[in-house]
Parts: structure tokens; sequence; C-alpha cells
């Protein structure tokens, strides 16, 4: 009986640990563009920022409004943790290819 019961504990922490998770959303940086230009997440909560960049050049992920900025380097992707932000539109860009590499967080 005390194996079942701690059995059922370790299942159920661990279930709480999943639903617990962080969400994640992806960028991809392709042709010095981002893919989406626009990103949806939602207000007050912490998230992950997967960015994922297909050149064969770096590309510098920036954004002074939510103050991130981090290296991607070719064929490559790192992970952004942002948040939580207040509802509204955030810019970032890639320093690289300003005229370009556009984006925004749509907080909502």
């Amino acid at each position: 009986m005390r194996r079942i019961l701690i059995s059922a504990s370790l299942l159920l922490a661990g279930f709480a640990a999943q639903a617990g998770a962080m969400p994640e959303y992806k960028l991809v940086i392709s042709n010095h563009t981002y893919q989406p230009a626009e990103l949806k997440v939602p207000a007050g909560v912490k998230f992950k920022l997967l960015v994922e960049n297909r050149d064969a050049t770096p590309e510098e992920f920036e954004s002074t409004e939510f103050n991130r900025e981090k290296i991607v380097m070719p064929h490559s992707s790192v992970h952004i943790y942002v948040g939580p932000l207040s509802a509204g539109r955030y810019k970032f860009f890639g320093d690289f290819h300003q005229d370009t590499a556009q984006g925004a967080l749509v907080v909502e």
C-alpha cells in the first residue's frame, strides 16, 4: 500500500511540474527577416522565446523595449526568457540587419 501511495505521489508531482511548465514561443530568422513579424503572447506571464536562425550569417536579436539582446549564430537557435510583460506592443529587431529584421511582441 505504501508503494502505491509513493508511486501516486510521484506521478502527481510529475503532472504538476508539467502543468506549471513555462510557455514557449518560436521566432525564425530567414532571409534576414523575423517570421512571424508579430508574435502574440499573454500578458503577465514569463515565457521562453526560441529564436532560430536559418541564415548563413549571425544575427543579434535585440529589444530596447523589453531589454534583451542575444547573438544567434548561423543555423542555430537560442532561448531568451522574457516577461512578465504588461499588455502592449514591444518592438524587437535584428541588430545586424535592421533594415529588414523587424518585429514585435503583441502582449494581450
